[in-house]
């Protein structure tokens, strides 16, 4: 008689639960090929028989609307992985001292900084008080620091670094260290952070993801053309673009006719093939760790 393991299961549900996950992976892919279709159609195959996956006519025309950015464009794109690269180091940086502190229960006010930390979760000073501390008291504008120092602190990602850290960093392993006599710092960077790769890469991708996709601080403090990152950059553009369209009526009936053909909605979709393909690049890099810090055991007495 043939011997079944415990955790095994029977082909039938063995079948089904890779047939659900093979539709699941399709309905996250599937969109973004859909993305891609129609940032290559043709406005007047969009405006003939709208999103579609096999348009009439395929064009080139709102890539080369892009393409008109010219340098602006590839300063923009550098400026958005400087600051993605500057913010997410720095923000880490941050994250893991303070976390560390609130994961270390010989640390007098740990309580006191935990309750800091959690409060400006549920309460906020608002988006004028913001500026004007950000503008006025530490003068940022017009600078890449402008743009990194408001999201330098998430608490969320805080509280899941603490967390990271209570649930995977042994207390014994810290008295060890000292006992050996290794200083906190030596502690930290030498002992804690190579085994807590994980949730670092975790949080370290979060952040990535949020100053890649941040346009609304640009928006507040920057000005100079130099400085603008390609997502602040590229919805001025579609800015632009919905705004000649809706007000073509209002000019001659040639700039008119001009301004109804621009590629308003393939635009908008090759804006996101453009914004969204580097990041999700990023995504092989992190994998491993991720799966790493879902699948972590518990620390053994």
């Amino acid at each position: 008689m043939k011997k079944r393991r415990i955790n095994a299961v029977s082909r039938p549900v063995e079948f089904v639960f890779h047939l659900s996950m093979f539709l699941f992976c399709l309905a996250c892919i599937i969109p973004f090929i859909f993305v891609i279709i129609i940032s290559f159609s043709s406005q007047e195959s969009i405006r003939e028989i709208g999103y579609s996956f096999v348009p009439t006519s395929w064009s080139l025309e709102a890539y080369s609307y892009i393409w008109k950015l010219g340098d602006q464009l590839w300063r923009s794109y550098f400026n958005s992985f400087f600051i993605t690269a500057a913010g997410t180091i720095f923000s880490l940086l941050v994250t893991i001292l303070y976390s560390y502190a609130l994961y270390r229960k010989d640390f007098k006010y740990r309580k006191f900084f935990t309750f800091f930390c959690f409060f400006t979760m549920i309460f906020g000073g608002g988006l004028a008080p913001t500026f004007v501390v950000c503008k006025t008291v530490l003068g940022l504008s017009d600078s890449y620091a402008a743009i990194i120092v408001p999201m330098l602190l998430n608490p969320f990602n805080l509280i899941v670094m603490r967390t990271f850290f209570q649930s995977s960093v042994p207390g014994e392993l810290i008295d060890a260290a000292a006992i050996d006599g290794s200083g906190e710092y030596n502690t930290l960077f030498k002992i804690i952070i190579p085994i807590s790769k994980p949730g670092i890469a975790t949080v370290g991708l979060l952040t990535a993801l949020a100053y890649w996709n941040e346009w609304f601080i640009p928006m507040l403090y920057v000005k100079d053309a130099k400085y603008i990152p390609l997502q602040y950059l590229l919805m001025q553009m579609q800015t632009k673009v919905d705004f000649l369209v809706k007000n073509s009526s209002m000019i001659g009936a040639e700039a008119a006719n001009i301004m109804s053909s621009l590629p308003q909605d393939s635009l908008r979709m090759a804006l996101v093939v453009l914004i969204v393909i580097p990041i999700a690049c990023a995504y092989p890099f992190f994998q491993r760790y991720i799966i790493s810090g879902l699948t972590i055991g518990s620390v053994k007495g």
